[in-house]
């Protein structure tokens, strides 16, 4: 499938969602990006919130990219990886200001991919990524309408390949998706298109 709009400029953000399986599949993505990544990555992973969470320590080491977990007010750095922590939902805001909140669960959930993804879309526009990948539910798949609606592109985890189709088959079955894409084939397609534009 491809774009169905002019590609924008370059792009400035990518946003990634993932739930049941996620652990897996974030390890294959980030682990698959370079060093020199240019742009700043923000991930929702449904997170159990009992528990003191070491997902930013387990994905660290699985990737040559930093990866924290995300803090209020602060604002993203090119090749960083912020993980929204548990039981909050992560905003980011025009000129790559982050926010956390405690507001409502959205689909049961917080973190909300949908809530990270629409604050994408508003803050960035054309320039934003949003990827789906493994998990149960339906989060993300309002979000990956909004980011399309403002000119943003759509990478989802090809369902069948998806150790949990449910978040991947939501957001296929939006229609505002830009690619359908087996897990090791993702971060070679989201480099090519984020580094395409800094030529």
């Amino acid at each position: 499938m491809q774009p169905t709009q002019p590609p924008p400029d370059r792009y400035e953000i990518v946003a990634v969602a993932s739930s049941a399986g996620g652990i897996h599949g974030l390890g294959t993505l980030l682990g698959a990006l370079d060093a020199e990544f240019p742009v700043p990555i923000l991930v929702v992973q449904h997170l159990d919130p009992r528990h003191r969470t070491v997902i930013a320590e387990v994905l660290d080491r699985r990737t040559d990219l930093d990866v924290k977990l995300a803090e209020d007010h602060e604002s993203v750095v090119p090749g960083l990886v912020y993980i929204a922590p548990p039981d909050r939902h992560l905003l980011v805001r025009p000129g790559g200001r982050l926010a956390l909140t405690d507001s409502e669960l959205v689909h049961f959930v917080r973190p909300s991919a949908d809530l990270l993804f629409e604050s994408a879309a508003g803050a960035y526009g054309p320039q934003a990524i949003a990827c789906v990948l493994t998990g149960t539910g339906r989060d993300g798949a309002m979000g990956v309408d909004a980011v399309k609606s403002r000119g943003g592109t759509v990478i989802v985890q090809d369902p069948a390949t998806a150790e949990f189709k449910g978040m991947p088959e939501a957001a296929v079955g939006t229609g505002s998706v830009d690619f359908v894409l087996p897990l090791e084939e993702i971060a070679a397609v989201i480099s090519g298109l984020v580094e395409a534009k800094r030529q």
